[in-house]
């Protein structure tokens, strides 16, 4: 699978906010804080344009696709699936994403970041219902036990995040090492500031 491997600050940087793509407390994270109006390039200061409606629905497209870290082809996916749903498109959209293996990870204070958490799946770190899963983007469902694997607990960062007081939303439990999904993630469950109905403009032309 297709991942992104070039400078993470600069996605940031573009979309002009915190996409919790470094780890917080980084000396990384500490840069692009101090960077984080200026965007990427030679000529970065000095750009300053009037976006059209189209160009926001990109840019909010693009800043999701980011923070969850996926490719277009896979986030397209995504959208048409919520599309079938019964419901708001938009808010089906979000919950499919917050349902992948790896971001459960990250919202149960496991890993810093979604990056970290998907290498903790790829290692072969996580079992789902006592099963080894190492696909990030496996669908989490209703009641499923998401652990982290006994080899798991001797890696320094995981040990790090598991000492440090975690809050999981609403949707999930935690306890020790181990988490549970006790219900369909909502809405009001996702604090990154995503307009999910400019996704919907956009695919929707």
């Amino acid at each position: 699978m297709s991942r992104y491997t070039k400078a993470k600050n600069k996605l940031a940087r573009r979309e002009g906010e915190d996409l919790g793509l470094k780890t917080p407390g980084s000396k990384a994270h500490a840069s692009l804080l101090r960077r984080m109006k200026i965007p990427p390039g030679q000529h970065g200061q000095k750009r300053s344009r009037k976006v059209s409606d189209y160009g926001k629905q990109l840019r909010e497209k693009q800043k999701v696709r980011r923070i969850y870290g996926i490719i277009e082809q896979q986030f397209k996916r995504y959208y048409q699936e919520a599309s079938k749903f019964h419901g708001v498109t938009g808010e089906a959209l979000l919950a499919y994403l917050e349902q992948r293996l790896d971001n459960v990870i990250y919202r149960l204070g496991f890993a810093p970041t979604r990056a970290a958490a998907r290498q903790l799946v790829r290692h072969g770190h996580i079992k789902v219902n006592d099963r080894r899963i190492d696909i990030p983007s496996y669908q989490v469902k209703l009641n499923d036990v998401v652990r982290l694997r006994d080899q798991a607990l001797k890696v320094p960062l995981v040990l790090k995040q598991l000492g440090e007081k975690q809050s999981a939303p609403a949707w999930l439990t935690v306890k020790g090492n181990a988490g549970k999904i006790i219900s369909r993630p909502k809405r009001a469950d996702i604090i990154e500031p995503i307009d999910e109905q400019l996704i919907v403009e956009y695919y929707s032309r």
